[in-house]
């Protein structure tokens, strides 16, 4: 089993957590497709959107970045630190009013995943 595995899977759960969650206020607020205006829904759909939208290219460059036979505490740090930086985005932005510190938190650290990764390949790519 590789180490990107383990996140991957974390993701997973969190991913799903979060889809039941929106699935759920759907039910109880009886909107099907859309947000129709409602504040507590469009946040609901953005908080899974965004985890959709990072998520898959993060796994991938440290897929990538494990693949290069990196050391594998830099592996466990890039998947910890991206797992960390979603629950905190999640958070933050769930709350109302929202919780910039969290959401902030949680940005910078899926940025820096993102960052330290296309550095790492870049540079192992031109050397």
């Amino acid at each position: 089993m590789t180490i990107i595995s383990v996140y991957a899977s974390l993701l997973a759960f969190l991913f799903v957590y979060l889809s039941i969650r929106t699935i759920r206020l759907r039910r109880s607020l009886g909107i099907a497709l859309g947000h129709e205006e409602n504040p507590d829904m469009l946040r609901a759909m953005r908080v899974q959107a965004n985890c959709a939208e990072y998520v898959p290219i993060a796994l991938l460059l440290i897929f990538l970045v494990e693949s290069s036979a990196a050391h594998p505490l830099l592996v466990h740090a890039l998947g910890t630190a991206l797992v960390i930086g979603r629950v905190s985005h999640a958070i933050g932005v769930s709350r109302t009013p929202e919780n910039f510190n969290f959401r902030v938190f949680g940005m910078t650290l899926t940025f820096a995943v993102l960052l330290v990764c296309a550095v790492y390949l870049l540079v192992i790519a031109v050397i």
